[in-house]
């Protein structure tokens, strides 16, 4: 009798387990199975996006307003085009700017929302005129060591 309690809560401890790491990893991913709620999407083109991925967050104010959409080639401009969406609770200016920002010196890329002072809103569908591409470590390192090679060029 005692064998049978103790398998039980074994198998139960080992269910609960499971199930909270597959929890965990939902919430880990990025997913937001958990919460949909209503938005808009707003359309944002860049030079260059660097490491920006689908679902990745989009911030302002230190906040997480939304996710990234997409992130697709326009053979038009010839630049990125990143969809985004954001959550309907958060509305922005219409001369607000988006720029795509770095967690710390290595880590995951992100868009960032700065507010205008326009008195209309964004709306579904809107793009976003004003943006900022990504600062791509590998370009600043090569303008450091090319000025600094030239700078002993001249000496």
């Amino acid at each position: 009798m005692d064998r049978r309690i103790v398998d039980l809560w074994v198998g139960v401890f080992v269910i609960f387990g499971l199930l909270s790491l597959v929890f965990l990893a939902f919430k880990v991913g990025s997913s937001n199975f958990i919460s949909a709620s209503a938005s808009y999407t707003l359309i944002a083109e860049f030079d260059n996006i660097g490491g920006l991925k689908p679902k990745a967050p989009v911030k302002s104010a230190g906040v997480v307003v939304g996710r990234v959409e997409s992130v697709d080639f326009d053979n038009q401009s010839l630049r990125a085009k990143v969809q985004v969406r954001v959550d309907e609770r958060y509305q922005f200016p219409k001369d607000s700017s988006v720029s795509i920002l770095t967690s710390g010196l290595l880590g995951d890329q992100f868009i960032g929302i700065d507010p205008g002072g326009d008195e209309d809103n964004l709306v579904d569908g809107d793009r976003v005129r004003i943006t900022q591409s990504a600062i791509v470590l590998e370009k600043v390192i090569g303008q450091f060591l090319y000025s600094k090679t030239a700078e002993t060029d001249k000496k």
